[in-house]
């Protein structure tokens, strides 16, 4: 007997007890099991950075990314222009051929400040062209001979010697001549009429030539 008044038998009744009401329970909760509680669901980061972060084009689906500004008269105007300032020739095609003025379309129709400008000028020089070819020779610009072109083309092709009636003529041809020029000379046959092959692997590599080294003193 304990000081509790309860003996050692009564306790062990107690324990085993105890311990079938912990079975009963455990089998009533596996027979009907408590409704499982919704996991939260877990929290992402969204996959859209801020406004402005720039991306990556999509090369295998290509897209114009805005609308071109350029009419079908102006780019028929341009591409002369363009072949005039880079003809055809035995090595490779005139600028047009390459797609120039489709590159240029494409520069002067983005929607920045500078490219704005740009197509204003392009627009008005264009204009320019076809009025002063209808004065010279009564007949727009892209219907000239090449000599006639030339003509018109001399008047306005280098801006410090412009005379005063012609600078704002000379500005347009000089920002297509610099467009024509990037636009032809990153395609490819314009890299060809560089005779550019770009970042070739060399199967080995010797060190500077001994001329080189005999010129450095180092030989």
């Amino acid at each position: 007997m304990s000081s509790d008044g309860i003996d050692r038998r009564d306790a062990l009744k107690l324990i085993a007890a105890a311990g079938g009401l912990t079975a009963a329970a455990s089998s009533a909760e596996a027979q009907n099991p408590a409704p499982a509680q919704a996991t939260p669901p877990a929290r992402t980061l969204p996959l859209a950075g801020p406004r402005g972060t720039p991306t990556d084009p999509d090369l295998l689906r290509p897209r114009a990314d805005w609308p071109r500004k350029l009419s079908a008269g102006e780019l028929a105007t341009l591409a002369v222009l363009c072949d005039t300032i880079i003809p055809a020739d035995a090595k490779s095609p005139g600028a047009a051929a390459a797609g120039v003025p489709a590159y240029i379309n494409e520069y002067v129709s983005a929607p920045y400040d500078g490219q704005m400008r740009d197509l204003i000028r392009v627009r008005g020089g264009l204009a320019w062209l076809n009025v002063e070819s209808g004065k010279r020779f009564g007949k727009p610009f892209a219907r000239l001979s090449a000599a006639e072109r030339a003509q018109i083309c001399d008047d306005i092709c280098y801006l410090p010697k412009a005379k005063p009636e012609f600078q704002a003529a000379a500005r347009f041809f000089d920002l297509v001549r610099d467009l024509t020029a990037v636009g032809f000379y990153t395609t490819e046959a314009g890299m060809k009429d560089l005779q550019y092959v770009g970042n070739v692997a060399l199967p080995r590599f010797d060190g500077p030539p001994p001329a080189v080294l005999k010129h450095l003193g180092l030989a």
